[in-house]
């Protein structure tokens, strides 16, 4: 991943991302990133972000004939006879 250093930062824009961080309990380059997100415009909230990934995982689900699975019972039977 990218990284970024950021020189002469003021003073008051350091102080607020730190207080911010306290608050929202991140770290300094978490509330960094969090904010340029925002700035940008690029910012997504958790509940769109859990939807995206519940759909992707949907997406990819593997579908099976329910038919063609083995008894449980017969299998925890063997297991047992071990």
């Amino acid at each position: 991943m990218p990284s970024i250093q950021v020189r002469d930062l003021p003073e008051q824009i350091y102080r607020k991302l730190q207080i911010n961080a306290k608050k929202d309990h991140r770290s300094l380059s978490q509330q960094a990133i969090v904010t340029l997100k925002k700035g940008l415009g690029i910012d997504s909230n958790s509940k769109e972000r859990r939807r995206e990934l519940v759909g992707h995982i949907l997406s990819r689900r593997i579908a099976f004939d329910i038919a063609h699975l083995e008894d449980p019972s017969n299998l925890i039977r063997e297991d047992r006879e071990r």
